[in-house]
């Protein structure tokens, strides 16, 4: 009997040897003070330094809502500006503690990255940007054309399968990051820039002369867009995607910056009540306080609110909610509840 057990023990403890240690980030993140954000190099509307060093934009936005929702304090985080080729080995690494950086939800990223998406903050698709005095309508019509497209992203391979489906023959300039694409662009290196349509968006208002320049009406691909952390620390996992819930729901139930805090007090609806704390103490599920809610959406506001003070139809950037609104509302921001 006594050797079974130790051939039980043996077993146990090579089996443990072989599987990841379960991280806690949280823990880790409370320790050193501040989180640690991967963000866009420069992508403006999502993520831009101004030159007073602030970082803003609807990415950096949720990392802010997630240093609130932690420290109770928007502030408690620290920018780190990654690459596409960069930002999935910088998590992977600890470099990072939550990516925040226009990525694609895929399945391999999802599986052989070994990386949890924690839900979708933007709804996109790619397309194509290109001067109107080239007078090309239509993406069926890019015979011939140099296409700026970045490396190492979804953006590449679509935009191979997209014109090899349709015979076209084109020539693709290849870039690492934003800066260098609007770059090529502006000098006319290339006729065509493929990406995203809210970058494209973003690069045509940053142009001299935006009017000059259209979005050409085929979007090729889905782009589920959200925040990115490691596999194996679910807590954490749930901390960052009911974050983004938390800004979701509250825009549906009409919680604002503005009445955040008196709502907090005086509410006598349910569903805001265990939003905010009130009722039913969610938040110590996550190991955050009770009120934790109400520091995140007093802090950067709801969904609405980041969208519209970053990308919104007011901005330079000029995007409509589309599929980015509400579900009752025909768009495909659905939450689950908070109960």
């Amino acid at each position: 009997m006594r050797s079974f057990f130790r051939a039980a023990f043996i077993f146990v403890s090579a089996i443990m040897c072989i599987l990841p240690a379960q991280a806690n980030t949280l823990s880790q993140v409370r320790e050193r003070g501040h989180l640690l954000c991967g963000v866009n190099t420069s992508l403006p509307g999502f993520a831009i330094q101004q030159t007073n060093g602030t970082w803003t934009g609807f990415d950096v936005d949720f990392c802010r809502a997630v240093a609130a929702a932690i420290f109770a304090d928007s502030n408690a985080v620290n920018f780190i500006p990654l690459n596409a080729t960069q930002r999935f080995d910088a998590l992977q690494s600890g470099e990072i503690d939550l990516l925040s950086r226009n990525t694609t939800w895929t399945f391999s990223r999802d599986t052989k990255l070994k990386l949890n998406f924690a839900g979708t903050s933007y709804f996109d698709g790619q397309g194509f940007l290109i001067a109107k005095r080239i007078n090309i309508n239509s993406a069926l019509d890019l015979q011939g054309a140099r296409i700026c497209v970045q490396v190492d992203t979804t953006t590449e391979h679509n935009l191979s399968d997209f014109l090899q489906a349709q015979r076209i023959h084109y020539f693709p300039i290849r870039f690492k990051d934003a800066e260098e694409a609007i770059e090529l662009y502006r000098r006319g290196d290339c006729d065509v820039y493929t990406a995203d349509a809210s970058a494209l968006a973003a690069t045509r208002a940053s142009l001299a002369t935006p009017s000059d320049h259209t979005i050409l009406p085929e979007i090729i691909s889905k782009e589920p867009l959200g925040p990115v952390v490691r596999e194996g620390d679910e807590m954490w996992t749930n901390l960052v995607r009911w974050t983004l819930n938390a800004l979701i729901v509250a825009e549906e139930l009409n919680v604002t910056s503005k009445n955040v805090e008196m709502l907090a007090k005086t509410t006598v609806h349910r569903d805001v009540g265990r939003l905010l704390g009130t009722q039913d103490a969610l938040g110590t599920q996550l190991g955050l306080e009770v009120d934790w809610v109400v520091a995140v959406i007093k802090s950067v506001g709801n969904y609405g609110e980041v969208f519209e003070r970053n990308i919104g139809e007011g901005t330079p950037i000029g995007l409509s909610r589309g599929l980015n609104d509400q579900w009752q509302k025909g768009g495909l921001l659905y939450a689950q509840p908070f109960r």
